[in-house]
């Protein structure tokens, strides 16, 4: 579900902290709003916390203290089942190790979001076969992950993660295995995908070329994010 009000935040995290066994501080007093239409790239150095900003904001690691709410609602108060619910129906997240399932066909992997959601199978692979045409894997539905390149099961990973139409988009390195045109494609994609569904993005990079097709570029340090407009 989309925020109506554009000027209410569809995503609001306020005094984020996350540290790791040992101690060690990834960052503190974070905060970010992000409106329907907003797409955001995260910066920063290595080991700084930035694959693990998403993971909290997708529900699946838990923050020392702070806030998260996605389109008002408090991810912090959701149980195991509702966490599960909500990363179906309203997140798409394209995982840097991109969990493609051996055993299933390109084209079941991308409708997984889809038939978890009971949409139907002939529906929900329909539906993948279109976003694998977008993503260029067009005429492949019936291949196996086995048979694809690096690039190529990136490119199903990200095809999987839109083919929802999630109202948050999570996109950690998704154009790190990929060449230059193809990556290009790819953040085209994204963008597009961004303003047709009202949805918003957080893109995490080390690729300036990647950041650029971003509305604004932040930077994730130990205090926080910096850049403008970060909250």
């Amino acid at each position: 579900m989309i925020a109506p009000d554009p000027d209410t935040p569809l995503l609001a995290v306020r005094d984020l902290r996350k540290s790791v066994p040992g101690g060690r501080v990834l960052f503190d007093g974070l905060d970010l709003d992000l409106r329907a239409g907003d797409f955001v790239a995260v910066t920063g150095e290595s080991g700084v916390g930035k694959s693990t900003l998403l993971n909290l904001i997708a529900g699946l690691d838990q923050a020392d203290c702070g806030s998260i709410r996605l389109d008002g609602d408090e991810l912090g108060g959701l149980d195991e089942d509702q966490g599960a619910r909500l990363r179906r129906e309203r997140i798409g997240f394209v995982f840097q190790a991109f969990h493609v399932l051996p055993h299933l066909t390109l084209a079941q992997n991308v409708a997984l979001p889809l038939i978890l959601q009971r949409q139907g199978q002939a529906a929900s692979l329909q539906r993948a076969r279109a976003m694998m045409a977008e993503v260029g894997l067009g005429g492949r539905d019936a291949d196996y992950p086995a048979q694809l390149s690096g690039g190529e099961l990136q490119r199903v990973a990200i095809a999987r993660a839109l083919v929802h139409r999630p109202a948050l988009i999570l996109a950690d390195e998704p154009t790190g295995n990929l060449d230059p045109e193809t990556a290009g494609r790819i953040m085209e994609l994204l963008t597009r995908q961004v303003r047709s569904a009202g949805a918003a993005a957080i893109l995490v990079t080390h690729s300036a070329a990647a950041a650029s097709a971003a509305d604004r570029s932040l930077t994730l340090t130990r205090h926080g994010l910096t850049g403008a407009d970060a909250a």
